[in-house]
């Protein structure tokens, strides 16, 4: 396949009327951050390829956007670690403008009573911190990160490579062949890592995998806000509680990247989440893609006879050819709204109808005009200090708290006392907001995303939940309240008409050991490819999963490159 050069520049005029004019490749339906690393590995390897994002930026999820005047949030994602090693170095996204900025400490939990608890990637500091509360949890803490550490090291090779689907189309001797060994090499190499960690191992990461975070942690630790800290990665994004089992999982999940070499160690962006997602399509529109926003996708093409995708229909009626798709869109999006009727399998759509796309997050960005004092760990001056730098967790001082949370979106309404991480990226960032004031972002759980209680759609129920936030941080940090200058809120309804995520799910679809690895999105479909000859997933509803990763994109990419060798 020989290279293609076109105009590289994103825009909604010129470039969208050359998309009619050309059969492309590859058509990517999604500027999100995996959709744009599809398209740069793509574009890399010679294939003329054309990125299609229905909003006015790509980014998807990994966006920076203005939305109080002088102030940028991270508008969804808010920190980075789990962006894969492979996609920074292969793609040279430092030269592309990726500059990570390093927490320490990372984490900062006050409590009502007056103390607080500090956490990072300084041993010293966190044994003297946890020493605070329990000496035995404190010598305990070095051997439970080592033992995660070993966990994730164990994992990297089954992120970084298609799952070892079976064969899902009629096959040729020879390919069946090969198809073999190329699965006897991968589980070959996934027994030789488990037998390198040994049998004592095994069952820990077994158990880690199948039990309730609340049960891992209690065997670890007797300190409350310990255990409550390190609980909050086991539920972040999920609709679950902390005696959800295989809660342990995504705490797994969510501590199995680095920053820099560095494992477990989560970093702010500087300018912003969206600068993750302009540096991978930097390095795409380097390698030829061609990338057009404004541009949304209202249909797939499919060839009547053969069944097999040629291109997409776009909502102004043009018609975008090409012979192979990949969408970055979630599972649900892609084959219950994109696909035509009657062209997929009824037992595939109802897997993928009845998915868990549920969600109990809502996204809060505010701009403030003074950084929060924290009761328990008061300052004589107003500069940014340790407990400001990296998360706080807010409303998490034991895990009792975090699942009556949960319980309270069980039962249809917000949580009383919901469940709060703070970041303040404008501590390390000065890119971000005007001298003195700055960029607050709060995830929060659990919201349902159809409240028995009242609707998102009513103006005083959302300003009513924003302040039942605000003032539990005024608990924490008296006159947080008062330094609003303004904030934008998304819940779940507002996730999935603003960003596309089906159900305001962040992951594209529930992290289970049910939604996992082959069974990503569903059974049988784990490799990328779909029913429909042509067209790919390749966003975080495909294997590994959810988080700025780049793996599916990345994965994707690479079977599609596989299949366009064969033809």
């Amino acid at each position: 396949m020989w290279r293609r050069c076109f105009s590289s520049n994103s825009s909604s005029g010129a470039s969208a009327a050359a998309l009619k004019d050309k059969k492309w490749d590859a058509v990517v339906i999604g500027g999100g951050h995996n959709g744009l690393t599809a398209a740069a590995y793509l574009a890399r390897s010679g294939l003329s390829v054309a990125v299609l994002e229905r909003r006015h930026l790509i980014g998807g999820a990994a966006v920076t956007e203005e939305l109080v005047p002088g102030f940028k949030f991270s508008r969804c994602s808010y920190l980075q670690s789990l962006l894969r090693p492979s996609v920074i170095q292969e793609l040279e996204l430092a030269r592309h403008g990726l500059k990570l900025l390093k927490r320490n400490p990372s984490s900062f939990t006050p409590c009502l009573d007056g103390r607080y608890l500090l956490l990072g990637p300084d041993k010293d500091l966190n044994h003297s911190e946890i020493s605070k509360f329990s000496k035995r949890d404190a010598d305990a803490y070095p051997r439970y990160e080592n033992q995660l550490e070993n966990f994730c090291k164990f994992m990297d090779p089954l992120l970084d490579s298609p799952p070892p689907e079976s064969l899902q189309h009629d096959s040729s001797f020879n390919e069946r062949f090969k198809d073999r060994i190329q699965k006897s090499v991968f589980w070959s190499r996934i027994l030789r890592q488990g037998l390198s960690l040994g049998q004592k191992d095994m069952v820990d990461f077994m158990d880690l995998l199948l039990s309730p975070a609340a049960k891992i942690l209690n065997n670890w630790f007797e300190t409350d806000v310990l255990k409550a800290t390190l609980a909050t990665d086991a539920v972040i994004g999920t609709t679950g509680s902390v005696h959800t089992p295989g809660s342990g999982y995504v705490l797994l999940h969510h501590v199995m990247g680095e920053t820099d070499g560095y494992r477990g160690v989560w970093s702010y962006v500087e300018g912003g989440m969206g600068s993750v997602s302009m540096a991978v399509g930097n390095a795409a529109k380097e390698a030829g893609a061609h990338i057009i926003t404004s541009a949304e996708v209202e249909q797939l093409l499919v060839v009547e006879d053969s069944g097999r995708v040629n291109g997409v229909l776009l909502a102004d009626g043009t018609r975008v050819h090409s012979s192979v798709v990949l969408s970055n869109a979630t599972p649900y999006k892609t084959f219950k709204e994109l696909a035509p009727s009657n062209v997929l399998p009824d037992n595939f759509l109802r897997a993928i109808e009845y998915s868990d796309y549920s969600s109990g997050t809502t996204k809060i960005n505010v701009a403030v005009d003074k950084l929060p004092q924290f009761e328990s760990c008061k300052s004589s001056h107003r500069d940014a200090g340790p407990q400001h730098m990296g998360t706080i967790h807010i409303g998490s001082e034991r895990m009792e708290e975090i699942d009556s949370a949960c319980q309270d979106a069980v039962n249809g309404l917000p949580s009383k006392r919901p469940v709060i991480e703070m970041t303040i990226p404008s501590a390390l960032d000065k890119t971000i907001s005007p001298p003195g004031k700055h960029v607050i972002n709060l995830f929060v759980q659990y919201t349902p995303y159809k409240p028995s209680d009242g609707d998102w759609t009513d103006s005083v129920y959302r300003e009513s939940f924003a302040q039942r936030c605000f003032s539990l941080i005024d608990e924490y940090a008296p006159g947080f309240s008062s330094s609003v200058i303004g904030y934008d809120m998304l819940t779940p309804p507002d996730l999935e008409r603003e960003i596309g995520l089906t159900g305001g799910n962040i992951f594209h679809g529930a992290m289970g050991l049910d939604s996992l690895f082959l069974m990503r999105p569903v059974k049988g479909w784990s490799n990328y490819r779909t029913p429909l000859p042509g067209l790919y997933l390749c966003g975080s509803g495909a294997h590994p999963g959810g988080g700025v990763m780049g793996a599916p994109g990345r994965n994707a990419a690479k079977v599609v490159l596989q299949d366009v060798k064969k033809q």
